[in-house]
């Protein structure tokens, strides 16, 4: 996807399919999640006044949203709140998938 998104190949390249299987906002940010074939991706989107300011790509990667947050009692911890997971890397094979935490 960056590189229809940076015009390094042509719209009608057939190699991707992006599909999404999942899209959710968490303020301004987006995550899309899909599967085409053997690999799984997931994109994370910054929007800033409806463009798009920011797009990380992840490829056969589990990812995590989490939300830090300061605690109220001490302003030096902070608890993190899951917010979503990968649900599209799930691989037969047994294989396993490096993880990744996006904390916004």
């Amino acid at each position: 996807m960056m590189r229809l998104l940076t015009g390094a190949t042509e719209s009608g390249d057939p190699s991707f399919d992006f599909v999404p299987v999942t899209v959710l906002a968490f303020g301004p940010f987006v995550i899309a999640e899909g599967r085409y074939r053997s690999v799984s991706w997931v994109h994370a989107w910054t929007v800033t006044n409806g463009v798009i300011t920011q797009v990380r790509e992840y490829f056969n990667t589990s990812l995590t949203v989490t939300r830090l947050q300061a605690s109220s009692s001490s302003s030096s911890h902070c608890f993190r709140r899951t917010l979503w997971e990968s649900s599209c890397v799930s691989d037969s094979s047994g294989t396993s998938m490096p993880g990744l935490v996006l904390a916004i």
